[in-house]
């Protein structure tokens, strides 16, 4: 049987700290700790978070069209 509140509403299982993995608090979520939201919002401003893309060769507008 889960865990319920007081609202009889299911309560989630505590999530691990997005950054060290131990047991994550509510006022921090999804960390345990604001040391760990500030390492992540460093990653974040240093860049450390980005998605790599793949520029299309065909969609290279530095040449004019030919006709």
């Amino acid at each position: 049987m889960d865990p319920v509140n007081d609202n009889d509403l299911p309560v989630d299982p505590p999530k691990a700290c997005a950054i060290c993995g131990k047991p994550a608090t509510v006022r921090f979520r999804p960390f345990c700790s604001k040391r760990c939201a500030d390492v992540d919002l460093n990653r974040w401003l240093k860049g450390a978070y980005a998605i790599p893309a793949v520029e299309d060769p065909d969609e290279d507008v530095s040449e004019p069209p030919r006709g």
